[in-house]
């Protein structure tokens, strides 16, 4: 097979990346990552040819192009049927299915008030009525799954799956704005940040100096 590469964004700040990335790293796929910063020379010369809807992430296999985080799960599911990028049984698969899902197209206030940005502290910024209910129904998701089906290890199914790539950049924004959670969620969202793949790239994100100040509503530009 030929080799992988996938085109991400900061690291700081791009979640979609962050689940494509930990997807493939937690799962032991070999991948070449590509990093387009946002509002750099770098991004506006490489976006237009890497990306087939100007967005990242964008997984490649010699001239396929796979776009969209979703579509980046199922394609490696298809071509690496032996990692486990979904649970085994049909009942688990259908609900992590559905809570990926769920997490691709929704959680729009969760989004928009606590952007992602693993290298800052914003302790109880963003958080509004329905913020609050949005993160209920995280933590019900979250509850749900672990008490149906994870009983073989810390992460929702068990064992770590596509499911779990999807959410961790939501443990990333509790741990930004110092969320509160009931003791599951919180026990998920320790074994989330422990996983391999996880610390790897937030060690990538805190290294990382770009500010880009549509992702940085709480914080002031830093000074020249």
């Amino acid at each position: 097979m030929e080799r992988l590469t996938l085109v991400i964004g900061n690291k700081n700040y791009s979640s979609w990346s962050m689940r494509a990335w930990v997807l493939l790293a937690q799962l032991g796929i070999d991948f070449e990552e590509r990093k387009l910063r946002f509002e750099t020379d770098e991004w506006d010369a490489g976006i237009g040819r890497l990306s087939p809807s100007g967005l990242v992430p964008v997984l490649w296999r010699g001239g396929v192009a796979v776009w969209d985080t979703l579509a980046i799960a199922e394609t490696v599911a298809e071509w690496f049927p032996d990692r486990g990028v979904w649970p085994d049984d049909p009942v688990a698969r259908a609900f992590a299915r559905s809570a990926c899902a769920e997490m691709h197209a929704g959680f729009r206030n969760l989004r928009a008030n606590m952007p992602m940005n693993i290298r800052s502290r914003h302790p109880g910024k963003g958080m509004t009525p329905q913020v609050r209910t949005e993160i209920d129904r995280i933590e019900h998701l979250w509850g749900e799954a672990r008490s149906r089906f994870g009983g073989g290890g810390d992460f929702l199914f068990g064992r770590f799956t596509a499911a779990d790539a999807m959410f961790a950049p939501v443990v990333m924004r509790f741990a930004t704005y110092a969320v509160t959670c009931g003791p599951v969620a919180s026990r998920y969202c320790e074994a989330i940040g422990a996983a391999t793949a996880v610390a790897a790239w937030c060690e990538g994100a805190r290294a990382e100096t770009e500010f880009v100040a549509d992702d940085e509503p709480y914080a002031q530009p830093p000074r020249p």
